[in-house]
Order: C-alpha cells, then sequence, then structure tokens
C-alpha cells in the first residue's frame, strides 16, 4: 500500500476527530489573525474561502458519484465534501470573529447564536453536504454575511440603503449561482428546487428582520474600548488622561458596578470606536437610569458625537453628566440608525466624601 493510500486510509478512520480538530484551530487561527475588516488581507481571505466553496459545490453537484461515494477516502466525491465541509466552517469562524467583536452580546445575541449554530451545524451535518439545498442555504448564509459588512467598507457608509443593497448583491449572487448548476444537472436542481427556494427566502426574510430590529451588529464598526470615569481630559499629547475608583477585581465582575460619586460631581462616558477608513459618521451616547418604581428604563439625555474612521485603536471620545441621581445607570453606544455598538453599566453611590482615585492614559 502506497503513502498515499495508507493516508487516505487513516483519514478514513479518524475522520470525525481530526475534522473538529482543525475546525477549532481555524478558529483560533482567525481570532488571533483577522484585525481589521477593512484590509484587503481580511477580504482576500474570506473571498477566497467563498469562491473556494463555490468550486466544491460545483464539483459535487457536476460529477457523477455512487451513494456512499461521500463516505469512501478512496473516492474523489469523499474528498469534495470534506473540503467543502472545511471551508465553510473557514468562512462561518471568521464571521463569528468579526461579528462578536463588533458588538454587546447581550443586544445581539440572536444573530451571533445564528452564526454559531451554522458553525455547529457544519461539523455535525456532513451527511447533508450531498444534498444540493444544503449547500446552496449555506452559501447564501456566507456570501449574504460577507456583503453586509463589504459594502459598507467599499461605499464608506451604513444604514438602511446600504444593508438592503448587500442583500440584493447577495441574491443576484446566489442566483446567478443557481443558474449555472441548472444548466448541467436540471434533474436533481428541480427536484430540490422548491426546498432551495424555501431556506433562501426564509435567510433573506430573517436578517431583514434582524436588521430592522436593531439585532444585527452594526459591522464594520466596533467598540475598541470603553469606560465610566471620574474625570477625562486630552492631553497634549492627543491622548486621554482618565481617572477611576481602584476597586477590588470582584467589583468588576458584577453587571453593575458602583461608582461613588459626590454631589455635581461629573460622570464621564469614554468610548473608542473603530471605523473602517473612510467611514465617518456620527454615534450616539444614550444615558438611561432605571426607574424602580415604573420598573423600566427612562432616557435621560443624548449625546451625539462623531467618529472618523480608520484609526486602529478606534477613534476616542466622550460625553459627560454632572446630574445623576442614585441608583442603576447605562450608557448606550449606538448608531443614529438605533444599532447598538455597546453598552456602559454602572451604580450611582452617593457619598459626603470624594473617593481614592487613579489615573490611567487612553493612546
Amino acid at each position: 500500500m502506497s503513502l498515499l493510500q495508507k493516508t487516505r486510509s487513516l483519514y478514513g478512520r479518524f475522520e470525525r476527530p481530526i475534522s473538529s480538530a482543525s475546525l477549532i484551530f481555524g478558529f483560533i487561527f482567525d481570532a488571533v489573525t483577522l484585525k481589521r475588516l477593512d484590509t484587503l488581507w481580511e477580504n482576500i481571505w474570506i473571498l477566497a474561502h467563498i469562491i473556494i466553496v463555490g468550486v466544491f459545490i460545483s464539483l459535487i453537484n457536476l460529477k457523477e458519484s455512487k451513494k456512499g461515494d461521500e463516505a469512501n477516502p478512496h473516492k474523489a466525491h469523499f474528498w469534495y465534501v470534506n473540503l467543502l465541509q472545511f471551508f465553510f466552517g473557514g468562512i462561518l469562524s471568521a464571521f463569528l470573529v468579526f461579528y462578536f467583536r463588533s458588538t454587546d452580546i447581550w443586544s445581539t445575541w440572536p444573530f451571533l447564536f445564528i452564526l454559531t449554530i451554522a458553525f455547529i451545524a457544519n461539523e455535525s451535518l456532513k451527511r447533508h453536504y450531498i444534498r444540493q439545498s444544503f449547500q446552496i442555504s449555506l452559501f447564501f448564509l456566507s456570501i449574504y454575511s460577507f456583503m453586509i459588512f463589504l459594502i459598507p467598507i467599499l461605499l464608506h457608509k451604513i444604514g438602511p440603503f446600504v444593508f438592503l443593497l448587500s442583500g440584493f448583491l447577495s441574491l443576484v449572487i446566489i442566483i446567478t449561482f443557481s443558474i449555472f448548476l441548472f444548466r448541467f444537472k436540471k434533474g436533481e436542481f428541480i427536484e430540490s428546487r422548491n426546498l432551495t427556494l424555501f431556506f433562501i427566502s426564509g435567510i433573506f426574510i430573517l436578517f431583514n428582520i434582524l436588521y430592522f430590529t436593531n439585532t444585527i451588529p452594526p459591522i464594520p464598526l466596533s467598540l475598541k474600548e470603553a469606560g465610566i470615569y471620574h474625570s477625562v481630559v486630552r492631553n497634549s499629547n492627543g491622548n486621554y488622561d482618565v481617572t477611576y475608583e481602584n476597586h477590588e477585581w470582584i467589583e468588576y465582575l458584577k453587571l453593575y458596578p458602583e461608582f461613588e460619586k459626590e454631589v455635581g460631581a461629573p460622570v464621564y462616558a469614554y468610548s473608542a470606536i473603530f471605523s473602517p477608513r473612510d467611514l465617518n459618521l456620527t454615534i450616539i451616547h444614550e444615558w438611561q437610569y432605571y426607574d424602580e418604581a415604573k420598573s423600566k428604563w427612562i432616557t435621560e439625555g443624548l449625546v451625539n458625537l462623531n467618529v472618523i474612521g480608520g484609526r486602529d485603536g478606534g477613534f476616542r471620545t466622550y460625553s459627560m453628566r454632572s446630574d445623576l441621581v442614585a441608583g442603576k445607570w447605562r450608557v448606550n453606544i449606538k448608531t443614529k440608525q438605533g444599532q447598538n455598538i455597546g453598552h456602559l453599566r454602572f451604580r450611582i453611590i452617593p457619598v459626603d466624601i470624594a473617593p481614592e482615585l487613579v489615573s490611567d492614559t487612553k493612546e
């Protein structure tokens, strides 16, 4: 038996653990190496995966195969299915990394949950890769997720029109690809047409519902750093000097860390927002307190702040309030369209003596 044959047999025996390990390694690799959405390398990396996925979907559907070939490591069909699964995993792991970085998970968990389920399903539902409807539906999900952040980068804009354009272009691509398959595999395509149409329509409608309910992360924006401080001052070097209370580590695990405040003393909300190069926009700091009697959040102030795109560490800016009452507060950092970029939560504790503060510089 040749070395190639031994390798094929060995992979066939340990296919599941090897596949799982490569998927986990790929996710870690993406988390470490993928940095900025607006760089050429990141977009080429994802686009290459999408093109390769399209190639292997075509090979699986255009090449004749027999039942069971997808489980036989000595058949080409086996490797087509496995490579398709591998590159789908690479795409979905990159999306998970980018979308997770872009938002506060408490606001947009349903969308991240969908991507996570797709990532897990990619590993667990291998037998469905021989089904054309499953392949094309997951391919459309990948294309749509890519277009959501690629089009704003190219147009230097975000908003409903840009999102709708992303969806339209995704539909054009998947329809063109489906027509290509239809020309060579009319019989199989007709059999799976209704199911494929149902899945693609469902994904398209669901994505639009999630967007217009502000559940999709405002990608390509991301919150690089944020905090609540006793003072924020821009120094002569263009950096920001901040002061804050030196809490015990356990305090930072609380959902609403305590903020000791004298009467009339200011409270500063600092945020560093990453936006791609040439994508300049206005964000909002929405100051809210929790009314215990009414059991709801009350908006006390809205502050518009300009963000200039391109800075690797995010564009730094802040807002300030000095009339905050005791109790739970939060500052929602959002786009003008209402998409949540992040939240700052804290609890005001009135004190008569100013707390001991420490200083830091935000570069």
